[in-house]
């Protein structure tokens, strides 16, 4: 809303009275609090969904994975830089939300002591900007390790196949290899391209949003300033 927007909506509450800039920042200060309180709702939400994932991805690469190899009976053992890839990224998710959380906090609790509004706009943006970033670069490592395991599971899967029938890699014919390959390239698209979706509209939806209405309210209490 825009500053006019908000002088237009108390004009119609209150024909008789005027809105001056104290009404304006006292406005402004209660939507910045409860944009904050959802913020904090958040966080919580997000540790909680964060500890679910990161509990079925632990549980996809030790258990799930390797009983799978199992029942199919074959010899494919999973290398340990995919373990290695799978828990970095895990990590990096964990540690990002970790940090995001302390630098929030440690903003807040100093902001309600010797903060004013426009600070306390200004400090929670950057934090949540920093955290954007970060958020990004751990979704992309984990997608990067998505895709690593895919295609070597589906490299292993065909080598055994092509052994099955007597024939080395180098042996297959073109036409089945290429199809198998787009085969192959569809599903990596649709799996990681779904996962990085699902994850980015999460995070939009729990932080990415206030990221906006914070700006606009810092944007509004600027020209009130000005």
């Amino acid at each position: 809303m825009e500053l006019k927007d908000l002088k237009k909506a108390w004009s119609s509450v209150s024909s008789d009275k005027e809105l001056d800039e104290n009404q304006i920042r006292e406005v402004l200060s209660r939507r910045t609090r409860n944009l904050i309180d959802r913020i904090d709702r958040n966080i919580k939400i997000g540790f909680v969904l964060l500890f679910v994932l990161i509990v079925l991805f632990i549980l996809d690469d030790f258990v799930v994975a390797p009983k799978v190899i199992e029942q199919v009976g074959s010899d494919f053992e999973i290398p340990g830089w995919l373990f290695f890839i799978s828990a970095f990224s895990n990590l990096l998710i964990l540690t990002s939300f970790i940090y995001f959380v302390v630098q929030y906090y440690r903003v807040k609790k100093r902001c309600d002591v010797a903060c004013d509004l426009q600070e306390i706009l200004l400090k929670v943006i950057n934090t949540l900007r920093i955290y954007q970033r970060l958020f990004y670069l751990a979704l992309i490592t984990f997608s990067v390790a998505i895709g690593l395991s895919f295609i070597t599971g589906m490299y292993t899967g065909m080598e055994e196949s092509a052994a099955e029938s007597g024939l080395l890699m180098s042996e297959i014919p073109t036409g089945r290899l290429l199809i198998a390959i787009i085969i192959g390239l569809i599903i990596l698209t649709l799996l990681v391209g779904g996962i990085f979706l699902f994850m980015r509209w999460g995070f939009r939806k729990l932080y990415g949003n206030y990221i906006q209405k914070l700006k606009l309210t810092l944007n509004e209490l600027n020209e009130v300033d000005g």
